[in-house]
């Protein structure tokens, strides 16, 4: 077989001046171009078949179940993989993302939740910044370094929110405590935080002991459903968690925020959106990989409808802005240092897991990258009973030292 598979193969890349030598299991190697780059290998013929017919989540599966290897960054074979590709459309939900989705909605947040993060805080300390911020950052300068760009994100959003000593802050979602933290110890607020994985609600317990704010920070393992009404608060953050709603669960989900949020206070929305209009999932089997392998339940949108959600439960949107380029260079960021401690990395979640963080951390910076996905940061607030919400006439506040 290895002659007309060689020949198919050349026939299905040949003239594109590929800078790949690809390398079949018997161990022959075809050059798509003079002075390749990078190798990719079929160590199958699963792999083989993978690449004879190539989409992105196919080959993202290859990989995973090693299948198919390259060398090199992750990032110049992403790029790679998609001139091999073609075309990537985005797409409605296939009825595989669709049942599975469902079934993962039964299953329930909690659980979605901790497939995705309850895979240890030792992995994800590889590869995040200091404060385990596991969000979008904010870079001032192409200079900035991760830890600082995501100190500047948190002060970001303080800043947005106008945070002011006494207050008492929620943080829905709060991941390892970053931006209670900060909130607590730069504005002086009483801030409380929720999250549905027990690793992170440990984390930050026992930093709530090291750092002695037992009496200004709270953390609760807690579904944001299941938030007393009867506590309201002045200001409310969301960063990183709104991508496990579903559009299905807007008007629970706002709702909720609208009902626990004090009249004139203010809620920061920070998540990911498509940048296409009626877009369920990204195509070329993208959004199956992500769906089965990374963040099951998850479900994104365009900004456009989240608007729309938050102005259905009774929130007005005061402030828009798009992080887009900032989470592609997160992202690499992450990557770059997932890669450089790969060792390590495998030896504490196995060769199948730090494939799937690998290849999922590269593709969606891509996405970011070629403007497939976007981030939003959505400050809206609460009215008065007067209809009046107070804030600044511009946003010089935000940006002002």
């Amino acid at each position: 077989m290895a002659t007309p598979l060689k020949r198919f193969i050349e026939s299905r890349y040949g003239g594109r001046g590929l800078p790949v030598s690809l390398v079949l299991p018997d161990g022959g190697r075809i050059a798509l171009s003079p002075a390749p780059e990078i190798d990719v290998v079929a160590r199958s013929w699963r792999g083989v078949k993978a690449l004879a017919a190539p989409a992105m989540g196919t080959l993202a599966r290859a990989y995973v179940h090693q299948d198919i290897d390259f060398t090199g960054s992750a990032r110049r074979a992403l790029a790679l993989a998609e001139t091999m590709v073609g075309t990537i459309a985005e797409s409605g939900h296939s009825l595989r993302v669709g049942l599975r989705g469902l079934w993962h909605r039964r299953r329930g947040n909690r659980a979605n939740v901790q497939h995705h993060y309850d895979v240890s805080n030792a992995f994800y300390r590889l590869w995040l910044d200091a404060r385990m911020v596991y969000s979008c950052a904010y870079f001032r300068t192409e200079s900035d370094t991760l830890d600082d760009a995501q100190e500047q994100k948190l002060d970001h959003i303080c800043r947005k929110l106008r945070l002011a000593p006494g207050e008492r802050m929620l943080d829905i979602g709060c991941g390892w405590g970053g931006l209670i933290f900060w909130a607590a110890q730069h504005y002086g607020v009483e801030a409380t935080g929720i999250t549905l994985s027990q690793n992170q609600r440990d984390f930050v317990v026992a930093e709530i002991a090291a750092r002695g704010l037992q009496n200004r920070v709270r953390v609760e393992l807690r579904d944001y459903l299941d938030l007393p009404e009867s506590v309201q608060y002045d200001k409310i953050a969301s960063v990183g968690m709104f991508e496990h709603v579903g559009v299905r669960n807007f008007r629970r989900y706002f709702g909720k925020i609208h009902r626990v949020l004090k009249p004139g206070g203010l809620v920061l929305n920070h998540g990911i959106t498509h940048n296409q209009l009626g877009t369920a999932q990204l195509g070329s089997g993208i959004g199956d990989f992500v769906e089965e392998y990374v963040f099951p339940g998850g479900e994104l949108t365009h900004v456009s409808r989240v608007i729309g959600g938050m102005a259905n439960a009774g929130l007005e949107v005061i402030d828009a802005e798009a992080l887009r380029e900032h989470y592609a260079k997160t992202l690499w960021n992450w990557v770059e240092r997932l890669e450089s401690n790969a060792d390590v990395a495998r030896a504490e979640v196995g060769e199948e897991k730090f494939r799937v963080w690998r290849i999922y951390m590269a593709g969606s910076a891509h996405a970011f990258d070629r403007g497939w996905l976007s981030l939003w940061q959505l400050l809206a607030g609460k009215p008065l009973a007067d209809g009046r919400l107070p804030h600044p006439l511009t946003r010089d506040y935000i940006y002002a030292r």
